[in-house]
């Protein structure tokens, strides 16, 4: 049986792929942006589960823990991904608005219907 661990680093990694394959793939500009959104979900994935440590408590000391830099793990990677989610849900709002306005403006939804900034 396959560990927590390495099931949530298939999961992550999964997951940035096929947000991957959607951003070369994908004409539609709301698939684009779900599928930055699953890369952006794979790399939060990811980077938790680098950051557990096996039989590890959170890190809340007290007196009760002795010698707790052995016994705790390391919230530095908690607090980025935090972060990393409220910056992504900013940038996914800011993309959404940037489609609905290219959509009333174009009526389209399609990258190939969009040629003002091409060469």
């Amino acid at each position: 049986m396959m560990a927590l661990e390495h099931i949530t680093l298939i999961i992550g990694s999964s997951l940035i792929l096929l947000g991957l394959w959607g951003l070369i793939t994908q004409k539609n500009l709301i698939k684009i942006v779900i599928s930055f959104t699953l890369v952006d979900a794979g790399i939060h994935i990811l980077m938790i589960s680098l950051g557990y440590l096996k039989n590890r408590t959170a890190p809340i000391v007290d007196g009760t823990i002795d010698n707790a830099v052995e016994q705790i793990v390391d919230p530095i990677p908690q607090a980025m991904v935090l972060t990393a989610i409220v910056i992504g849900l900013g940038i996914t709002a800011l993309m959404l608005s940037f489609v609905i306005r290219l959509a009333k403006d174009k009526n389209s939804l399609n990258v190939s219907n969009f040629k003002d900034l091409k060469w």
